[in-house]
């Protein structure tokens, strides 16, 4: 994904803190996004990645800085924010007794969304059929679809999400990375935390890694693997040997080199690195 088809920054975090005590959550963070783009933030768990939401979102106030949404202070223009944002919990917190479609009734309702939205947003998210059923009644992936579908209910310009595929099958958590990816492309802006490297690499556009509070990375997946990440190769040779070569090491690249001149090598596959790898690098241990 390329970063010229983004609109204007959309959220502008400034210094961002916040402290319980001696304990600082979310530690003097910086950075912004623009309308259109899919942000990530990964890290160990307390690391910061609730917290962050929960102040870009109003419901925590920050200990320092300050956050904007289209240019409005998420602390002391809550109510002008409000309408622009929405937020998917990592809970799946629905009325379970109601169907789906009463589900979204009452959430169009409370945003002031019109009604004609509640069915646009049902086939967007693929529950025409089970609209009419109970939630208690759903699957995972069918309840994390309907919240989905609630975070939409008001159009947001901006939407959280956090931890949006934790717990999901494997086809159920690719439906979700389409819907996000839908929404991306209308021109609203994605802020999620997740778990998953490998999802980071492919919905993201670009990813902030956070460590004890503190954001030690923020770029597009290709650029974080290049630089940090460690480029090999699987190598077998001609006596049926195998071999990992670091190809960004003089000694191992010369092996290489010399296998290839005495025509030994059979079979050269190249590895980049993965993001994991680079979180490791940043962060000091693995997700």
């Amino acid at each position: 994904m390329s970063a010229h088809r983004f609109g204007p920054t959309i959220i502008e975090v400034d210094g961002l803190s916040k402290h319980y005590g001696d304990v600082r959550a979310v530690d003097d963070v910086s950075f912004s996004v623009a309308e259109g783009e899919i942000l990530g933030l990964l890290g160990h768990n307390g690391a910061g990645k609730t917290t962050t939401i929960r102040m870009l979102t109003g419901r925590a106030r920050p200990t320092s800085g300050r956050a904007l949404i289209a240019g409005h202070d998420v602390v002391h223009e809550r109510e002008r924010v409000k309408p622009l944002i929405n937020l998917v919990f990592e809970e799946q917190n629905l009325y379970e007794r109601q169907t789906g479609r009463e589900n979204l009734e009452l959430f169009a309702k409370l945003y002031g969304a019109p009604s004609a939205r509640v069915p646009e947003l049902l086939e967007r998210v693929g529950l025409t059929d089970a609209a009419s059923r109970r939630v208690r009644t759903y699957s995972s992936g069918m309840k994390q679809r309907l919240l989905i579908a609630r975070g939409l209910v008001n159009d947001p310009r901006v939407l959280f999400l956090d931890e949006p595929t934790k717990g999901l099958d494997p086809s159920s958590a690719r439906d979700v990375r389409g819907i996000i990816r839908d929404h991306a492309r209308d021109g609203a802006t994605v802020f999620l935390t997740t778990h998953y490297m490998e999802e980071a690499d492919e919905l993201c556009d670009r990813v902030a890694f956070l460590a004890a509070g503190k954001i030690v990375a923020l770029d597009t997946p290709r650029e974080l693997k290049l630089r940090y990440g460690e480029r090999t190769a699987d190598v077998l040779l001609r006596d049926r040997t195998e071999h990992e070569v670091r190809l960004d090491e003089g000694a191992d690249a010369a092996r290489l080199e010399a296998w290839m001149a005495a025509g030994e090598v059979l079979t050269v596959h190249s590895r980049e690195g993965t993001l994991e790898d680079v979180f490791v690098n940043l962060a000091g241990r693995p997700l």
